[in-house]
């Protein structure tokens, strides 16, 4: 349990659902994109932490990037401060190339590991991509099957919520 450091959170309602944002001094540690209830979003926000109070002072800026987002505008979240403590130098590096790719643009298991130059890694960045903490902010729905599919998508909604984000974009 992440119990040492102290955390703020936010919940709110995006056009698609509700949304949830923690961060800790360092940035951001964690999203939960859209779900259909308030409680949903904060229970997959917050599990296994301790120390998170309720802040809309913390997050203002970038609520309204997100909501902006989802009402189909593009919207860049490579800056974003995040904090990516507890996984491994390999899962930061695969993560630190994926925030390059932009708004619209998708890239293959296969050439992100060539891009991240770990050229035989394409199964291991899907594991990375299921452990993402940040979905969205670290687009890992950008990243599809070299044959063009989408493969799998972990976040709520599963490769349903995967599409309509490449739909949005695309749009």
């Amino acid at each position: 349990m992440e119990s040492q450091k102290q955390y703020q959170y936010s919940i709110f309602n995006t056009r698609w659902g509700w949304f949830g944002l923690l961060g800790c001094e360092k940035g951001l540690v964690r999203t939960c994109l859209p779900v259909a209830f308030k409680e949903a979003a904060q229970r997959r926000l917050l599990s296994g932490i301790e120390n998170a109070v309720p802040s809309k002072k913390a997050f203002r800026m970038l609520e309204k990037n997100i909501l902006s987002y989802y009402k189909g505008r593009r919207v860049d979240f490579s800056e974003v401060p995040v904090c990516l403590d507890g996984l491994t130098e390999f899962q930061q590096k695969i993560l630190a190339v994926l925030r390059t790719i932009t708004y619209g643009k998708t890239i293959s298991y296969s050439d992100l590991a060539k891009l991240a130059d770990n050229p035989k890694a394409a199964r291991a960045i899907g594991t990375v991509m299921a452990k993402n903490p940040l979905p969205l902010i670290i687009p890992c729905h950008r990243v599809i099957k070299q044959d063009g599919s989408l493969g799998y998508f972990s976040a709520a909604g599963g490769v349903d919520t995967k599409k309509r984000m490449l739909d949005l974009e695309k749009s």
